[in-house]
Parts: structure tokens; C-alpha cells; sequence
């Protein structure tokens, strides 16, 4: 079925973000899936990490809900077993949902095509990621792409690699919890009309309806929402995720948004939240970072960083370079798109390890 299982024509599909909510325990995780079935969701996602796949050991703290976290540790921490996820996923399957994850490198590509997924969700960071994403098509995979602290020519140039036959978007704005008058969710339409693509949204701000309703209302055929069994949980998305019954709530607004009419639901929508905060969150459908994820341009998402001392005229290469998010201890680099240039090329002089990798870093040849 492929990605198409995930952007039904006919009602917008719920996927449950349990991201790192489980904290590795399996007891958890059930009940994270059983809270998503209960409430009425289509499917639950988790995410596979590797810390090395993803920030370098010098990236420092980022700022999240529950305060500074130094994030190369954390991630570290967040590393399972592929058993972990085949259970959860075999639980997924027995409550009648669907089992998705997100990757972060070609490690874990690997576990999720050894699971047997034929979907892969792409955050947003990643989709820079040209390594990555040339792997889900080689692999033959599905590919769900986030969008946040994105521009049209980064979503472009992925979908060039991913192929638009077998990609679905989500409308998102990286930050946490993103506001909502930032979502400017009339970019959805601009989206599935420019790449000719199914699009959803990806919902990180406070309210269980205001947003996914009227994603739905214009035209978002899938709604992934945080779902946590406690805010005041260690997940490190648990402080802007819904509780089970907001998550039920906003399961039923998202039913109600998709079984009437556009006009219907924003009506309701602006009744209930005020015209002036309506088309705030609805905006003016033009793609643009979000004020609340501008800074992280760059930063969040991937650029080519030393991963080891390189002296002066030594040659560059996956031994001592990769495609990482340097996050906010360390200067970005150039992107990964630019690889296949950097790949072979001789420094011109020693770049210390966690340094972002420029062309004035090179030789020309």
C-alpha cells in the first residue's frame, strides 16, 4: 500500500507521536499504544535513534520544555534494541493500527527495513539529508517528509530524491511548542498543488483542536499530533504532548473536521476561537520559516561537520566528515547536498573535530 495508506482521500489519518515517551520501557509502550488505540488513532510512531547518527558529541545543551539537556547524551540514552520496536510494532497489530518510526541515518534505515515497514518518516531536520534519503529509494521505501524550518527549494530538492510517487508531506513548524499563529496553514493547499503530493500536518502547538481541525478543513489528509501518558514525563517532547484524553479530543475534532464541509468547520472554528485567532493560525499560505524556527535554520537541520582532526592536505572523506545537525555549539557547515564536492577533496588547512567543513576550508583542485 505505501505511503498511500497514510493520506486517505476519504478522512484525515491520526498518527500518534510516541517519540521517546516510552524511555525504553516495554510496559510503557503498550500503554502509549493502547492510549492511541483508545482514542481513535490510525497509527503510532516512534523514532529510532542512533546519537551518532544524528549530532556531533560537541553540540553542546539544547534548550527543551523540562530545561537544558546536553543533547549528545541524551540520545545516546534514547538507543534500543530493534526487539523493543518489534514488539511495539507487533502491538500496533494487534490493537488494529498502523507502526510507523522515524530515522535519523543508514543504521537505522536498516533496522526499519529489517522490521519489514515500507513507509519511513523523515523529520524534519533530515530533510537535507541526502545520504538518507537516497537510501529510502534505493531501499524502495515510502517516504513521510516533515517540513519544518524548511524553504520550497529544500522540500524540492527531496522530493527529487525521495520521488514524489512515493512521498507524502507534512506541513510543520519546528519549534516546541510551536506557536499557532506561526502555522500559516493555508500552506497546505499551496503545497499538494505545487508538488502535486498529499499533504498533512505535523501539529506541535498547545491546542488539541484549533490546529488539526482546520488542517483538515483545508485539506490535510493526515494529522500527527505528541501523545505522552503524563506531561510531566521525561520524554523530551512529553512537556508539549497530549495527555490521552486531549489526545481522544483531538482524535474526535479531527473526525468531525473531515466528515464536513470546509465553510462548516471554519465556522465552528471561528465561533468558538474568534475570527482574529483563526486567521492567524490559518495565514496567508505562502511558505516561509516560521518566526519560531528561523534561528534554527541551519542549525537543527544537517550540514557536513569534522568528525575527527584533519590536518592540512590530509583528503576528506566518511572517515572524518559527516552530515549531522550541529544544534547550537557548533558552526554550521555546508550541506549535505554538497557531499559528493567535499567527498575526495584535501584540506587546505587542518580543521579541528566538530568544526562545520566550508569551501574555504578546501583545496581547489
Amino acid at each position: 500500500m505505501g505511503v498511500a495508506r497514510y493520506f486517505p482521500a476519504n478522512r484525515a489519518f491520526v498518527i500518534a507521536e510516541i517519540g521517546t515517551s516510552h524511555r525504553g520501557d516495554h510496559l510503557r509502550a503498550r500503554k502509549l499504544v493502547d492510549a492511541a488505540a483508545d482514542a481513535g488513532a490510525d497509527c503510532v510512531k516512534t523514532q529510532i535513534v542512533y546519537a551518532e547518527e544524528i549530532v556531533h558529541p560537541a553540540a553542546g545543551t539544547i534548550e527543551l520544555p523540562g530545561g537544558a539537556v546536553a543533547v549528545f547524551d541524551r540520545f545516546t540514552e534514547l538507543e534500543l534494541p530493534l526487539e523493543f520496536f518489534a514488539e511495539t510494532a507487533q502491538h500496533c497489530e494487534r490493537r488494529g493500527m498502523a507502526f510507523l518510526a522515524s530515522c535519523f541515518g543508514r543504521r537505522g534505515l536498516a533496522d526499519l527495513t529489517e522490521l519489514g515497514l515500507d513507509v519511513v518518516k523523515i523529520a524534519s531536520p533530515e530533510i537535507n539529508h541526502a545520504s538518507l534519503l537516497r537510501g529510502v529509494r534505493d531501499a524502495s521505501l515510502g517516504a513521510i517528509l516533515s517540513t519544518g524550518v524548511s524553504t520550497l527549494c529544500d522540500i524540492e530538492r527531496a522530493l527529487e530524491l525521495t520521488g514524489r510517487e512515493a512521498t507524502g508531506l507534512l506541513h510543520c513548524v519546528t519549534s516546541y511548542p510551536a506557536p499557532e499563529e506561526d502555522y500559516n496553514l493555508r500552506v497546505i493547499t499551496h503545497l499538494s498543488r505545487m508538488f502535486g503530493v498529499p499533504v498533512g500536518v505535523s501539529d506541535h502547538s498547545a491546542d488539541p483542536v484549533l490546529v488539526p481541525s482546520a488542517s483538515v478543513a483545508l485539506g490535510a489528509r493526515a494529522v500527527e499530533k505528541h501523545l505522552t501518558l503524563s506531561r510531566a514525563g521525561e520524554g523530551l517532547d512529553d512537556a508539549i504532548a497530549l495527555e490521552p484524553e486531549g489526545f481522544a479530543r483531538m482524535v474526535s475534532a479531527v473526525r468531525r473536521a473531515s466528515s464536513r464541509s470546509t465553510e462548516e468547520t471554519l465556522n465552528e472554528l471561528s465561533t468558538s476561537y474568534g475570527d482574529e485567532r483563526l486567521e492567524a493560525v490559518l495565514g496567508d499560505g505562502v511558505k516561509r520559516l516560521a518566526a519560531s524556527e528561523a534561528c534554527n535554520y541551519g542549525r537543527s537541520n544537517r550540514s557536513i561537520l569534522a568528525t575527527a582532526d584533519i590536518a592540512a592536505g590530509e583528503t576528506i572523506g566518511e572517515h572524518n566528515a559527516a552530515a549531522l545537525r550541529s544544534e547550537q555549539n557548533v558552526t554550521p557547515g555546508l550541506s549535505p547536498f554538497d557531499w559528493e564536492h567535499v567527498r575526495g577533496a584535501r584540506a587546505a588547512r587542518s580543521i579541528p573535530n566538530g568544526t562545520g567543513i566550508l569551501w574555504t576550508h578546501l583545496l581547489s583542485s
